[in-house]
């Protein structure tokens, strides 16, 4: 057997939340093959288990059938994004699209989870992520250390409120990029949040 190695797969970010077509679960299975291991993640992707030596091939024919495809592991998760039950132009859908393009798949110390709400109501659980964005009417608050697992699980810290559509990549961006240079070896974000203090991350994204 060849090497094997993983593709994490999911559906563009849309009204009603994460969907895929039939056509859409028909072509990954038939392009994976029938002993191929998918997995369903906690964060809306499927990862997927492909030749390595196929995958290039295999992701250009997943993108063809319009799913999105990241390096799975370690790395920046694709936006977990809500279902825009306020409608695409209200919850802010063409940013929740522009800000994934801006931040998924990049490399980082611990597999790292964005989370986007189009409104207060926050049915996507963006406070559990590692950053969230929660919209507000036309601006944007953003939350960072959010914990869903263990006994000590906590919801994000605001970090920063009132950020323009404009800021907003711009801000994400520089969280993700001094998390990756700051970071100590593998620790995780929140812990990261809580050894470099709110106080000065406030100072980074100012």
């Amino acid at each position: 057997m060849g090497d094997k190695t993983k593709l994490a797969v999911s559906p563009v970010i849309q009204v009603g939340g994460s969907l895929f077509t039939p056509d859409q679960l028909a072509k990954i299975g038939t392009v994976v093959g029938s002993d191929a291991k998918i997995e369903m993640t906690s964060f809306k992707q499927l990862y997927v288990e492909v030749p390595l030596d196929e995958r290039e091939a295999i992701q250009e024919e997943l993108e063809r059938a319009g799913l999105e495809v990241y390096p799975a592991g370690f790395a920046t998760k694709s936006l977990i994004a809500c279902n825009f039950c306020k409608g695409a132009e209200e919850a802010g859908l063409e940013t929740a699209r522009i800000l994934n393009r801006a931040i998924a798949g990049i490399a980082t110390p611990t597999p790292l989870k964005i989370g986007y709400a189009g409104c207060a109501l926050g049915t996507s659980e963006p406070l559990l992520k590692d950053i969230a964005v929660v919209k507000m009417r036309d601006t944007f608050d953003i939350y960072v250390g959010g914990e869903p697992k263990g006994i000590k699980a906590a919801t994000g810290r605001l970090l920063v409120s009132g950020i323009s559509e404009e800021r907003l990549v711009p801000v994400v961006s520089t969280l993700i990029d001094f998390y990756k240079q700051q970071a100590k070896g593998k620790e995780k974000f929140s812990k990261f949040v809580d050894r470099i203090t709110m106080e000065q991350l406030k100072q980074i994204v100012a």
